[in-house]
């Protein structure tokens, strides 16, 4: 049983530093974006149009591309005054109330993912990427010219004519985020470890 946690866990926590990269990579991103706005503006008084949708969108992203690695990190932010009161008088209590708290939060996030994953899949079934749509102009049988027209048939967020982009790649990473974080609960639960950190296994748990 160990054995088989340990290799669900590695990969569980590679993927959640890699998300948490990418994140980050956003985040630069969008600081370069905000950064060219703001000379545009005060330089070229010509600001960049959409730089509020862009935000907008970006903070989805990195909030929830960066969620999974604040969860194994034990960096979310939640209330241990009751469980460090009772960890120097009661550990037992405390550590098995803190792992029922670990197996509950991975419910409730698993219930998230059951709940978005519907609307990712009807996010991206409005581009038809692979199905012929039912309005619009037939395929052409042009690889980038069809994926064009399909991005452009996607469900969108933004403003017309300003900044407008596919809804289904936020939804996506909320739906890959919640999944990451509800397996790594359970991790939690199931090991009793804070951090379910096991490439180093001579690290004691914190």
């Amino acid at each position: 049983m160990n054995e088989l946690i340990h290799r669900i866990t590695a990969p569980v926590v590679s993927v959640a530093i890699v998300s948490n990269a990418i994140g980050t990579l956003v985040i630069f991103l969008l600081v370069g974006i905000m950064n060219v706005d703001i000379i545009a503006r005060g330089v070229f008084h010509a600001p960049l149009r959409g730089v509020v949708e862009i935000v907008i969108f970006s903070l989805v992203l990195i909030v929830f591309l960066q969620l999974p690695d604040v969860v194994r990190s034990n960096r979310l932010t939640r209330s241990d005054g009751f469980l460090v009161f009772a960890e120097t008088r009661f550990p037992n209590f405390a550590h098995y109330a803190s792992r029922t708290i670990d197996l509950v939060a991975g419910i409730f996030m698993g219930l998230i993912a059951w709940t978005v994953y519907p609307e990712f899949v009807e996010s991206i079934e409005t581009c038809h990427f692979i199905t012929p749509p039912e309005f619009g102009a037939p395929p052409t049988g042009e690889f980038f010219t069809d994926l064009a027209a399909a991005f452009a048939r996607c469900e969108y967020f933004g403003t017309p004519g300003i900044f407008t982009a596919p809804w289904w790649p936020a939804k996506l990473a909320i739906f890959f985020s919640v999944t990451l974080c509800c397996i790594i609960f359970v991790l939690k639960a199931l090991t009793g470890k804070r951090k379910p950190v096991l490439v180093d296994e001579s690290e004691s748990p914190v």
